[in-house]
């Protein structure tokens, strides 16, 4: 029968992939940093490169608009007179070529333990450096925060949601070959040591910033052993954590409920793609790119960057970015260096500018270039101070 002929296939399947010894494949792919049982990453670990009374992070202002985002940070971090010193390292699409950069660049993550970026483009090779960047600094935990502003009109307002996505594997494994002419093979990689240490993330996340649910999204009926992998590994680390509510979602389902009822979310923990969909389409419920911060967390360190990552090339030195995204990832790195003060009036600032709606660039409906804004965020922490 046919049901018989699939559990042949399935057997056969079984059989190959035992005698390449797929457990020894997936822990060279993987490298886990971290044991399934040992505590989650720290949200608020102290950097270790601090000379002089100034924490150093390293900057990476990226491809197109970056350097002007990256410009209106420093800017602000200036007259803020905030005790920090950035290392600024030139790294695009076009430097990425040299693989002295690369490297130096992520020598330079690893002895600051801190790092402020923009995005890089692909390169004419095909090359994802993000990925790479990912992978080379094991930045496991990738966290996007979704929220309404007052001021930015949209079609629901009181979204207050967190995204946090596995950031080493999955479909962005970066394995795939071409078996044959016109036959393209793409693994997806999906392991039970990093699906439990992104699990365990998410609890221990929505437990320090009292957030009262977390719910997995999958493909766990289409994917059932991939997907379903992660979501059972979801369920064992919940049972630890019964103080949060826990809820399943299957991707699509989750895509639809964003558009109908977003305010139901909480915290959702996801494997790569679907953390990059769903917090796209997170963010344009919000306000779009120019208003949504993000921030990656390995073991010994901390990136932080615009949560939709665009780098807007066609409007490259034209100054007419929203620049509140790639601020409000500053002022969470802020906070995330002990500087909850500077931090969390930065925040401030930048939500009284987003709604009062005086000084808004293009992509919010206004016409103010990235220096207006810049100037504006700098008026009100003025005010505030």
């Amino acid at each position: 029968s046919g049901i018989n002929a699939e559990y042949r296939e399935f057997q056969t399947f079984q059989h190959y992939f035992k005698q390449i010894n797929l457990r020894t494949m997936l822990r060279r792919i993987s490298s886990p940093a971290v044991s399934i049982g040992r505590a989650a990453v720290s949200t608020s670990a102290v950097p270790r490169t601090k000379y002089g009374g100034k924490t150093t992070v390293t900057l990476i202002p990226g491809d197109g608009v970056g350097p002007e985002l990256a410009e209106s940070v420093t800017t602000i971090f200036k007259e803020m007179a905030v005790p920090v010193e950035f290392e600024k390292i030139e790294l695009n699409r076009e430097q990425m070529k040299d693989e002295g950069s690369f490297d130096y660049a992520i020598k330079s993550l690893k002895r600051n333990g801190v790092g402020l970026k923009g995005v890089i483009n692909r390169s004419a090779d095909f090359r994802h450096h993000n990925l790479e960047f990912r992978g080379g600094l094991d930045v496991y935990a990738n966290v996007v925060r979704c929220m309404s502003f007052e001021g930015i009109q949209t079609h629901h307002t009181g979204i207050d949601l967190i995204a946090i996505r596995e950031n080493t594997e999955g479909e962005y494994s970066s394995l795939e070959h071409e078996s044959v002419s016109g036959v393209v093979e793409s693994l997806k990689i999906i392991t039970q040591e990093k699906s439990m240490r992104i699990a365990k993330f998410a609890f221990d996340y929505a437990r320090e910033h009292n957030r009262k649910k977390v719910t997995c999204i999958h493909k766990a009926n289409i994917m059932k052993l991939s997907d379903g992998l992660f979501k059972a590994c979801c369920k064992e680390v919940s049972e630890d954590y019964p103080m949060i509510e826990y809820e399943e979602q299957i991707v699509d389902n989750t895509c639809q409920q964003l558009v109908i009822n977003p305010q139901q979310f909480d915290v959702m923990v996801m494997p790569n793609l679907y953390g990059n969909l769903v917090s796209n389409l997170a963010a344009g419920l919000v306000g779009g790119a120019g208003v949504v911060p993000s921030k990656s967390y390995g073991e010994n360190i901390a990136v932080f960057e615009p949560g939709a990552r665009h780098t807007w090339m066609e409007m490259k030195g034209m100054y007419v970015a929203n620049p509140a995204a790639m601020v409000l990832s500053s002022a969470f790195m802020l906070k995330h260096l002990q500087l909850h003060e500077a931090g969390d009036l930065l925040i401030k600032a930048v939500n009284n500018v987003l709604n009062k709606r005086s000084c808004l660039t293009i992509d919010l409906g206004g016409n103010a270039s990235t220096h207006d804004m810049t100037k504006a965020i700098l008026s009100e922490v003025e005010h505030l101070a």
